[in-house]
């Protein structure tokens, strides 16, 4: 069969290599892809947000399921287009992403259907959120009220910051047009609970934990991540089974009945606090980078578990006990401003999972072409074998303009 993953980065690189180890053998395109994903599929150069032309394309190319990577995507509506045109589509539609793109819709979702999460209050004037943010207590979390690739939370420690902070999102309109979410400060071990959801029926993924601040010891700005691993030994059966209950059943079930059900990937960020689990925030599509770490544990057929979600049909996952761990290389600079174009090396002795973030071809050499670069995933029995492999791995990697964590996957030897 034909199927078509939207996308570009190292989530899609995982999607599409889940998707390569069917036995179906499907015949896979990517839109647009990169110089990892070409190797396993036929990169098309229609970008994640041309919703149109991906609509032309696969009905041109007779492509039978198509799997959303971006949240950008997502909030373009390409769901709701190719279902209009009754083609099969992996994801949620814009009304169902808006768990995501509104933080908070997802936030008043989950004070109506009693799901634990931070106390918070929703602000559109830069007045009355800073008066909110003198009475309360520091530190504070505010988030802009959309989509920002990521970068749209800052934990603000002092007014001045807060201050800050809040003229971006209010007054500046860093981001777009102002809404900020001001949430109270958890503490506890965060981690990833990605599921499966067709509706009122979820299956869940394994548990993942990434790595946001930008060097070891979680210093330094936030980042779309920089590296990842699983399985986690502070989340006990006891607290995946009140996660999967209480939260992401619960969801699940609220969207059904908010009219809007929910198809595809939905990805609770939770927090676990003395209080108990908490939900820090809902995504409505794959993770990155846990996506790269969990599906190589898939062992069930991704074209099978796609279709089923795609169809509206509980899926049936099976998945491997090995530990995988993931380190990014990203570029010098990231996440602020980077240089682009330096030669990678090495690639070829690489034994583990290479999946490309940030990559291209440039006079038939492999070069730098965003701010995460590479992730080297690499699975073992135990954490300790996975650390060590990605670790070795990652030296054989020459490139003059690359940085990477030492410390992914620490927090689990505590």
């Amino acid at each position: 069969m034909n199927v078509l993953v939207i996308g570009s980065g190292g989530r899609e690189h995982a999607i599409v290599e889940a998707l390569s180890r069917s036995p179906k053998a499907p015949k896979i395109y990517a839109a647009p892809g990169n110089a990892g994903i070409a190797q396993l599929a036929e990169c098309v150069a229609i970008k994640d947000t041309e919703v149109e032309k991906l609509l032309e394309f696969a009905k041109a190319n007779n492509v039978e399921l198509t799997v959303v990577g971006p949240e950008a995507s997502l909030a373009a509506g390409v769901v709701d287009a190719f279902r209009a045109e009754g083609l099969k589509i992996f994801g949620p539609t814009k009304a169902a992403a808006e768990i995501e793109a509104s933080k908070d819709f997802a936030k008043r979702l989950m004070k109506k259907y009693d799901v634990p999460t931070a106390d918070y209050a929703t602000f559109t004037s830069f007045d009355e959120a800073m008066d909110y943010v003198r009475k309360g207590t520091l530190p504070t979390v505010l988030k802009y009220d959309g989509l920002a690739a990521g970068k749209g939370v800052v934990i603000a420690t002092t007014m001045e910051e807060a201050e800050a902070t809040l003229r971006d999102m209010l007054l500046d309109t860093k981001f777009g047009e102002g809404r900020v979410v001001i949430e109270e400060f958890l503490t506890g071990e965060e981690f990833s609970l990605m599921c499966f959801v067709a509706g009122n029926k979820i299956s869940a993924m394994p548990v993942a934990q990434d790595h946001k601040r930008a060097y070891d010891n979680d210093e330094g700005p936030n980042t779309g991540g920089m590296g990842a691993y699983t399985e986690l030994p502070f989340v006990s059966a006891e607290d995946h089974a009140y996660a999967m209950e209480k939260i992401m059943q619960r969801v699940a079930d609220a969207m059904v009945e908010e009219g809007v059900p929910f198809t595809g990937v939905l990805y609770g960020g939770l927090m676990k606090t003395p209080q108990g689990i908490k939900v820090i925030e809902f995504n409505a599509r794959f993770g990155d980078p846990e996506t790269e770490v969990v599906l190589p544990r898939l062992t069930s057929d991704a074209v099978d578990v796609f279709t089923a979600v795609a169809e509206n049909r509980a899926p049936e996952t099976e998945w491997s006990e090995e530990a995988t761990l993931g380190i990014v290389l990203a570029s010098k600079g990231y996440p602020g401003d980077y240089a682009k174009g330096f030669v990678i090396r090495g690639t070829e002795r690489v034994e583990s999972k290479l999946y490309h973030m940030g990559t291209a071809m440039k006079d038939g050499e492999l070069v730098t072409n965003g701010g995460r670069v590479m992730f080297v995933v690499a699975s073992a029995p135990t954490l300790r074998e996975a650390q060590q492999k990605a670790r070795e791995d990652i030296a054989k990697i020459e490139c003059d303009n690359l940085f990477h964590r030492t410390d992914i996957g620490n927090k689990a030897f505590k």
